[in-house]
C-alpha cells in the first residue's frame, strides 16, 4: 500500500501528537499571491499555471491548453456558488484539473476551509480505517473528496487550525511512515 504499520488506529490521537501550523515556505508565498483571487473573483491563467506547477507539474501542458477567457469564466462560476459539489465539476471542466488539482485550487485561495486531497493523505486515512474506500488513494470520486473535506473541517474545527493545517500534518505523517516508492504498488506486475 506504500505505508507501514501506523501505531494509531484513530485519527485524532495521529492529528494530537504531529499537528503542524507551519506552512511551507513556497506555499505561504503562492497562498499569498493568490490572495486577490477571492477578492476580484476569478483565476487568471498565470495563476492557474503556478497552482499547477506547485500541484503536479505533470499536468502543465493541458493546464497551458485553457484558454484566459474560458478561466476566468469558470473559476468565477466556482467562487460565486457555495455548493461543493459544482466547485469541483466546474473545476475538472478544465483541462488538466482532476479532483486533486480543484482541491488545490480551493485550497491555495481559501486555506482556512479546504485542504489538498491526494495519494498520501488518502492512504494514511485508510491506513487508520477513517475512509473504507479506494485503498490506492488514486481517480478520486466527488464522494470522496467530499468526505475527505468534512474531516479535516471536522479537525481543523475542533483544533481550532486551517483546514489546510490538518491536511498538511497527515501529508507529513505519511512521510514519516512511508514505506518504500509511493506508486511502487501500482507499476509493479
Amino acid at each position: 500500500m506504500g505505508i507501514k504499520d501506523i501505531p494509531f488506529d484513530k485519527l485524532e490521537p495521529l492529528i494530537c501528537k504531529y499537528l503542524s501550523k507551519d506552512e511551507y515556505e513556497n506555499t505561504a508565498e503562492l497562498i499569498k499571491d493568490l490572495s486577490i483571487v477571492k477578492k476580484r473573483g476569478f483565476i487568471t491563467k498565470d495563476e492557474l499555471i503556478k497552482i499547477c506547477q506547485w500541484k503536479s507539474p505533470r499536468a502543465i501542458h493541458h493546464i497551458k491548453s485553457n484558454t484566459n477567457p474560458v478561466i476566468k469564466k469558470i473559476t468565477a462560476k466556482v467562487f460565486n456558488t457555495n455548493y461543493e459539489k459544482e466547485k469541483i465539476e466546474l473545476l475538472t471542466e478544465l483541462k488538466g484539473v482532476s479532483i486533486p488539482m480543484a482541491s488545490a485550487i480551493l485550497m491555495l485561495t481559501n486555506p482556512k476551509k479546504y485542504g489538498v486531497i491526494d495519494i498520501r493523505v488518502w492512504q494514511l486515512l485508510y491506513a487508520i480505517g477513517t475512509v473504507k474506500t479506494n485503498p490506492k488513494g488514486l481517480n478520486f470520486s466527488f464522494q470522496e473528496w467530499y468526505r475527505y473535506l468534512k474531516i479535516i473541517q471536522y479537525f481543523a474545527k475542533k483544533n481550532k487550525v486551517k483546514a489546510r493545517d490538518i491536511e498538511r500534518t497527515l501529508f507529513q505523517v505519511h512521510k514519516l511512515y512511508q514505506d518504500g516508492l509511493l506508486y511502487e504498488s501500482y507499476h509493479s506486475k
